[in-house]
């Protein structure tokens, strides 16, 4: 499955057109030469290079570590997206998750026009999940390090950091901090039941020099697509199923955490606006659940994946397909030339047909809850999960297994 190229000069693609979701990204992570600010809608991936020197190359490491403490998830039948912030409320929810919220220092050694050795530095936010050292982070923040160094609200530093998973199909990478205990991870919440217009506190490590700074908002939208650019215009993401909120997000803040006002981590701060005020964007935390699990459990993590190509069903694209429904996955490929169903997929054994609609995974309803990518990252390669599915004009359940995603 080849990573479809875009080489137009927009920075943004925030539009309802239809989208193909390769292996369950609306949008495959894309590496293209697009400059950030080059238009009024211009979205920049909210990490920040301390040294603009000469960018190289981005390349991820893998490195898994077993770790022996449990993850922080929201207890069951708990939801605090209905919690609101009270007076003195966001500092007390700031006291409780500063510990947990880390900045990301790394180094990047790469070749000048001249042939000489030029090394700069950058620097991005991350999030403490578990008391021994793993560490939540957007990909782009350390793609192309060839150091990493975490330091804590409290000044102390680890330098023994390595790269223990990454993200193929989203902007999201895991950090182990080596030999260390005690640490203080933060809780993790729903993204699912999110609403716009609730209140939300963004943590992160503004332009790099600011750690933890705090800024308040509120939920602005959700499902939002978008292409995000770095600061130098060397390299672009497409960001799907975002959390839009006007909580400000500055260059830094990439990788630290959108906080409901239970104090729960709902959302990991990407990209925000050049341009426009009051506009960032997060990654649901539904979309990294899955992963984190498998960390917990074996210390390393592939991402679950499905295996259909898809439009996302919004009322344009329902009424341009005739479809019954204004929600939900349509298994369709575009041009109509080849099968929405990949070939020895977990979708194709378990039996998922072409211009099947997909509303639900598990009881969450695609749209409400989430993209059908974010919904599936909740989960394991192992899992099964029920799919509501309508076909012929009628809803059937189709239980899938889901496997792990790899890149051909």
């Amino acid at each position: 499955m080849e990573e479809e190229k875009n080489k137009t000069n927009e920075s943004v693609k925030a539009s309802e057109a239809e989208k193909v979701e390769k292996a369950e990204k609306v949008e495959d992570t894309e590496k293209t030469e697009k400059g950030c600010g080059s238009n009024k809608a211009a979205i920049c991936l909210a990490s920040v290079a301390l040294v603009a020197a000469v960018t190289s190359s981005v390349f991820s490491v893998l490195s898994y570590q077993k770790s022996s403490t449990p993850l922080t998830f929201l207890s069951s039948g708990s939801d605090g997206n209905s919690a609101n912030f009270t007076e003195g409320s966001i500092a007390d929810v700031v006291n409780r998750l500063s510990s947990s919220v880390v900045s990301i220092l790394t180094s990047v050694k790469s070749t000048s026009y001249f042939g000489r050795s030029v090394e700069s530095q950058a620097a991005g936010t991350g999030v403490i999940v578990t008391e021994d050292g793993y560490v939540l982070t957007n990909k782009h923040v350390i793609e192309g390090a060839s150091s990493i160094s975490v330091v804590l609200d409290d000044g102390t530093t680890y330098k023994d950091v390595k790269v223990a998973a990454v993200d193929s199909l989203n902007d999201v990478a895991f950090l182990k901090i080596n030999d260390v205990s005690g640490l203080k991870p933060a809780t993790l919440g729903d993204s699912k039941t999110i609403t716009v217009g609730q209140q939300v506190v963004a943590i992160g490590n503004a332009l790099g020099q600011y750690q933890n700074s705090v800024t308040s908002g509120v939920v602005s939208g959700t499902g939002r697509s978008l292409t995000a650019t770095d600061s130098t215009g060397t390299m672009s993401e497409n960001l799907s199923d975002m959390i839009q909120t006007d909580a400000a997000i500055n260059s830094g803040n990439s990788g630290g955490p959108l906080i409901n006002a239970a104090g729960e981590v709902i959302g990991i701060n990407t990209a925000t606006s050049s341009s426009a005020e009051n506009m960032g964007f997060a990654i649901p935390i539904a979309a990294v659940k899955g992963m984190l699990s498998q960390l917990k459990d074996k210390g390393s993590a592939e991402r679950a994946y499905l295996g259909v190509y898809t439009v996302e069903i919004t009322a344009d694209t329902a009424k341009t397909y005739n479809l019954p429904v204004s929600a939900g996955a349509y298994l369709y490929a575009s041009g109509g030339t080849y099968s929405a169903i990949v070939a020895d997929s977990p979708a194709s054994k378990a039996g998922l047909k072409d211009k099947d609609i997909i509303t639900a995974v598990n009881g969450a309803k695609i749209g409400a809850a989430g993209s059908l990518s974010t919904l599936i990252g909740e989960y394991k390669p192992g899992d099964t999960v029920q799919l509501a599915v309508i076909r012929d004009g009628k809803e059937i359940a189709i239980n899938v297994t889901l496997e792990g995603y790899k890149e051909k």
